[in-house]
């Protein structure tokens, strides 16, 4: 596994590049999340005694790659969950599929319900209000079609919410699989597990000193990112 690269630090905030197969919040597996490894970083820089406080502000999922930000205070932790709340958050994926979009440029909406007892998501297209869909709720992105290269497709995806397993499913519903995400009818996994879905850019004001802020991760170097690294 990759090791985790710090992007952004002050007394508020702690940004970092997640590599794909790192939980980001503790779960039933036991796996060591990130947010511990984040507290004994904190800890061993600052020579902290006791207990750090670090506040999860948003997860992305086991498989996908790219910035993660963290609280270092209570106040910050608060401020960002509002301003990912009020949808003040820009975030920028890149995402590899084999099918090419069509169009190459849209917009998508759709209603998302996720099945907790099986870890996955379904997008309709409207709601009936009854069955499966009835606690779905609207989640929506826009996408681009960057590069293609090999028969594999670079879009940039920008979600405006933040709904379970939103980009899979959504890109997933147009016949675009990610690369390796057979949980969303991609046909193979990737050798480590991981899908070709990588956070590349958060931008938003910081929560505290109020100033403009923009946080990036260059993808992993792994061989199925390394045809369109030189685009970053």
């Amino acid at each position: 596994m990759e090791a985790i690269q710090v992007l952004y630090e002050d007394n508020h905030l702690l940004a970092v590049n997640k590599p794909a197969g790192w939980l980001v919040q503790g779960d039933e597996t036991g796996d060591e999340p990130l947010s511990n490894w984040a507290k004994a970083y904190i800890k061993s820089r600052y020579n902290k005694p006791g207990d750090v406080f670090l506040g999860v502000v948003h997860r992305i999922d086991r498989p996908v790659s790219g910035v993660v930000v963290m609280a270092r205070t209570s106040k910050a932790l608060e401020r960002m969950n509002r301003l990912f709340q009020e949808r003040k958050i820009q975030k920028t994926y890149w995402a590899i599929c084999a099918q090419r979009p069509e169009p190459f440029n849209g917009h998508l909406a759709h209603y998302i319900a996720k099945d907790t007892t099986k870890n996955v998501a379904k997008a309709y297209d409207q709601l009936s209000r009854r069955g499966a869909d009835a606690d779905a709720k609207l989640g929506e992105l826009d996408y681009e079609l960057l590069a293609e290269i090999d028969g594999r497709c670079l879009l940039g995806v920008h979600p405006l919410t933040g709904r379970p397993h939103q980009i899979r499913v959504q890109l997933a519903k147009i016949n675009c699989p990610i690369v390796g995400d057979v949980k969303y009818g991609f046909p193979q996994p990737l050798h480590d597990g991981s899908i070709a879905l990588h956070c590349l850019n958060l931008s938003f004001e910081h929560p505290v000193l109020k100033t403009p802020i923009s946080i990036s991760a260059d993808p992993p170097r792994s061989h199925v990112w390394r045809p369109f690294l030189h685009l970053r």
